[in-house]
């Protein structure tokens, strides 16, 4: 709407007036928070999880205002459907402060209780800014600080986004474990440090990379009983000032049973106020499956270079065309893709730890950006973890009949013939194959070292990569526990 036309209305705070769009459901706070932070350009309502758990609070300390007989049946009904509709989005467009603000996430927390306040001034029949009826403050926020109300509201959106992840970590798991049986008994050369080392097989690899996302994805799975501990209640500092007796139990049981996740309440919430330790643990864990899947993707960048001139083991399914100049050329684009995102979660972590270390006494003022910090990487890492599967990982083919070529030719198999010749007998001969361009079975047939069945059983398939025994396709993946 152009400004010039815009109607508006004036509300009152402690600095004095402030003029309002009439119809917007934010009020006086909300407005000077959205003029003190042009920040980022994104506003708390595309944190759609985050405003969905401060709907659920509301609610739930709405409830256990009534059942304390603070605040009468009218305004509780009228206050529980208003967060409902925050719960289910419909007021979104109203959360407009800035994602990255000062004071600790009092803006947020204001403007939540504003546009409940003033959604619940319409469900009762009154007009927008009437608080008289209803206040912000004294009846939306009752029993509640933004210190107690901000960090569980974080910990609840938290806990939502890492399930949320964890199913796309599962099904990219699920894909490389169908590829690695697809590769299973397609032998290739191993390496270390970039140097031929001993023989496996392709599925070996792929199934490797299988169980190391399963075993980050329990990693994840093992933080939501930390992100499950809450200091609603806490009030401002922790000593529950302003909350009547029995309104933290009361609080806390209503939010259980309004989101589904078993929320238990803090022993020490002095130190559940001003301790954001959690943040750094799953920043931290986060970053760890993002690093270790960028290594991931690392590999398949090199297992798949060439054509010509590189590995060119595997074949990525070709996406987009690769180069505005060189014809034909296709790179790996979505494993880079996931690349980047792994950048920016190592930096998003060393926000999260700067901003946990800047904290003060019995607050933290910084929880926003680590809360901005933490979203970000892991919803990137889940659509990430999403497009690597199904725009990559599916599709992957082997050189079946390259890797066949060079197996024949490799001289890693001489690491399986030590038991049998001795370590300087056999570096002796791969010395002399690789210096000569011979053959080294020829060699070792030629000089009698070992009879035929010897040297056959040896070179087993089974026996050079172990997958006789030691397979890796009985898939080891931890349980969901969602």
């Amino acid at each position: 709407m152009n400004p010039a036309t815009q109607s508006w209305r004036t509300e009152r705070d402690s600095l004095g007036t402030c003029l309002v769009p009439a119809q917007a459901y934010y009020g006086i706070s909300t407005q000077r928070a959205k003029d003190n932070f042009p920040v980022s350009g994104r506003s708390i309502g595309s944190q759609r999880n985050l405003i969905w758990a401060f709907g659920a609070i509301k609610r739930a300390a709405a409830r256990a205002n009534a059942l304390q007989g603070l605040i009468g049946e009218g305004k509780v009904d009228a206050i529980e459907q208003a967060a409902s509709e925050v719960m289910n989005g419909q007021l979104d467009e109203h959360f407009v402060v800035d994602r990255i603000q000062g004071g600790a996430g009092t803006s947020t927390n204001m403007n939540v209780n504003e546009v409940i306040a003033n959604r619940a001034l319409e469900i009762m029949g009154f007009g927008k800014g009437e608080y008289s009826r209803l206040d912000p403050i004294d009846d939306v926020n009752r029993s509640q600080s933004t210190n107690d109300t901000y960090p569980t509201a974080a910990k609840l959106a938290l806990h939502v986004e890492l399930v949320e992840l964890c199913r796309e970590h599962q099904l990219l798991e699920q894909s490389f474990r169908a590829k690695s049986g697809d590769f299973d008994g397609i032998l290739k050369v191993g390496r270390t440090q970039l140097q031929d080392a001993v023989p496996m097989t392709l599925g070996q690899e792929f199934g490797a990379f299988a169980d190391t996302i399963a075993e980050d994805r329990q990693r994840m799975l093992e933080l939501l009983v930390h992100l499950r501990e809450i200091n609603l209640g806490a009030t401002a500092i922790g000593t529950g000032i302003t909350a009547t007796g029995g309104y933290r139990h009361e609080a806390v049981k209503q939010l259980a049973l309004l989101t589904g996740i078993e929320v238990v309440s803090a022993e020490n919430l002095v130190e559940a106020t001003s301790d954001t330790g959690v943040f750094m643990l799953v920043s931290g864990v986060v970053k760890r499956a993002a690093i270790k899947l960028s290594k991931i993707c690392n590999d398949l960048r090199l297992l798949s270079s060439g054509p010509q001139s590189g590995f060119n083991e595997i074949k990525l399914p070709a996406v987009q065309a690769g180069s505005s100049i060189m014809p034909g050329k296709v790179n790996p684009v979505i494993p880079e893709m996931v690349n980047q995102v792994a950048f920016r979660i190592a930096g998003a972590d060393t926000t999260v730890t700067m901003a946990a270390e800047a904290g003060q006494l019995q607050l933290n003022a910084f929880e926003p950006v680590m809360v901005d910090a933490l979203m970000e990487s892991i919803q990137w890492l889940g659509s990430a973890c999403r497009l690597l599967r199904q725009r990559c990982v599916e599709g992957i083919e082997a050189n079946e009949a390259l890797l066949a070529r060079r197996m024949d030719e490799s001289l890693s198999v001489v690491t399986a013939l030590t038991p049998l010749l001795g370590y300087s007998v056999s570096a002796s001969l791969a010395k002399e194959a690789l210096a000569e361009g011979k053959n080294l079975m020829r060699l070792i047939a030629d000089r009698k070292l070992l009879d035929p069945e010897e040297l056959e059983q040896a070179l087993n398939p089974d026996r050079l990569t172990g997958s006789g025994s030691r397979g890796t396709l009985e898939n080891p993946a931890p349980a969901n526990h969602y």
